[in-house]
Order: structure tokens, then sequence, then C-alpha cells
């Protein structure tokens, strides 16, 4: 790792995910990640076959808000391949959070790939602090749709957005 620090491989760090919505999870491992990584670029893949709660431009925008006063977080969106992105980025490597057992099949198969697609690249696996573990954007939008508080979950700007999006639906 010093090497690459001293060469500047290792200056950029992306997090890529759609981040629909971003949890407290999420920014455990951005403010942990700024630790070893001066800059983390925040990545939210555009999918046009995933559906989603917010939009792009909203998670982009919420994203925004939230590290406005941090200048190691950038945030943009992607199309395509991770290992595109991050080669355009100048990164050598993705972070990408892994909570229990479960997420690690999945997370290790795309690690592979990447690092197929783009040899150069390393994936960081970081796991939550413990009380985020359970945590997922899934189980948030679920809570939130029923009326229920998730201000322990997410920053309180994203719970009050997830309540006017529910109220505009009809669904909380």
């Amino acid at each position: 790792m010093a090497e690459h620090r001293r060469s500047g491989h290792a200056k950029r760090a992306i997090y890529p995910g759609s981040f629909d919505p971003i949890t407290n999870g999420h920014i455990d491992i951005i403010n942990r990640g700024i630790a070893f990584f001066p800059k983390i670029i925040v990545a939210v893949l555009r999918n046009p076959r995933k559906a989603t709660l917010f939009t792009v431009e909203e998670r982009l925008d919420i994203l925004r808000e939230i590290f406005r006063k941090q200048p190691a977080v950038a945030v943009h969106a992607f199309d395509g391949l991770l290992a595109d992105f991050a080669k355009s980025q100048g990164a050598r490597v993705v972070i990408r959070g892994l909570r229990a057992v479960s997420d690690f099949e999945a997370e290790f198969q795309m690690a592979l790939m990447n690092h197929e697609l783009n040899p150069s690249l390393e994936i960081l696996f970081m796991m939550p602090r413990a009380r985020y573990t359970f945590l997922s954007s899934s189980i948030v939008k679920e809570v939130a749709s029923r009326g229920g508080s998730v201000r322990a979950l997410v920053p309180a700007s994203v719970a009050a957005r997830l309540r006017e999006k529910f109220r505009r639906l009809g669904r909380s």
C-alpha cells in the first residue's frame, strides 16, 4: 500500500452503489474510508432496468447535500461498467461494504469480474460497524413506506425526503 500511495495510484477510491437512499451505514463506510484515501468518489450507477424510489438526480442531490462540507468526497453518476468508470476517474481501488456472509458471494463474483475487466483495479471490502450490519436501503424504504421512523437509520434530510416521497405516492 505504501508503494501505491507514493506513486499516486491510491489517491482515489470509488464507492459505488444505488444509494436509494443512502443510509448511515453507507456514510460510516465513506467516513472511515477517508482515513485511507484522500479522495472518495461516491458513484451512483444509472441503471434504467432497476426500479428506484429516487431518481438518479435526486440521489445525487441528496449525496451532495450530505457531503457538501467534506472536500474529500466527490459525487458522480456513471453509466456502463464500474471497471471503465474507475479507469476514467484514475481510481485503482473500489470500496465495497459487506454486512453479512450472505453479501460475500455476489460481491466476490463482481470483484473478480471487475478485476478481469481492469486488472489494475483492487477491491477493498469493508465491514460496517456492528450497529449497521442489519441496515439496507430496502429496509429503510420498507419502514418509511409504512410510516415508521427511520431517523436512527438515515440522516435527517433523507428521512424528510422519504416522508415527502411516500406522502406524494400516498403510501404513508
